[in-house]
């Protein structure tokens, strides 16, 4: 299968999520989340369903700092301050045949993988802890 992987290049879960991918053998096409001319409209498919606080990357600084609260959005306002600062975005975004996924903790991504456990890889790692 064909999975259209938009990740933030360099970030190390989301490289991990790539590789067990293509190890249960899908074809990634690897896309910059941050380059992407995102409109409101490509954007909004991948969060059908799912409630806006979600929609947000809690390890974004800005999110991190306090700056921003993913609670305080609606759908428009979320999307406005994703599209001016794509590091808030939720990653990754895939589409996979006519599905658009937001994150890596969900059905659509276990049945990709074949119900191995892919728990881990939502979240970036503490590079604190040395057993990462």
């Amino acid at each position: 299968m064909i999975i259209k992987f938009y990740e933030k290049p360099g970030c190390i879960n989301n490289t991990k999520q790539k590789l067990l991918l293509q190890s249960c053998g899908h074809e990634v096409i690897a896309c910059s989340l941050l380059s992407e001319a995102w409109t409101a409209e490509t954007l909004k498919p991948f969060f059908t369903g799912i409630p806006i606080s979600e929609w947000f990357n809690r390890a974004a600084p800005r999110i991190k700092s306090g700056e921003v609260n993913p609670a305080d959005f609606d759908e428009n306002a979320a999307l406005e301050a994703m599209l001016a600062d794509p590091l808030l975005i939720r990653r990754p975004l895939m589409v996979v045949d006519n599905a658009f996924i937001c994150g890596f903790d969900n059905d659509t991504v276990q049945s990709l993988i074949q119900q191995q456990d892919a728990s881990h890889l939502q979240s970036c790692p503490n590079l604190l802890d040395p057993c990462l």
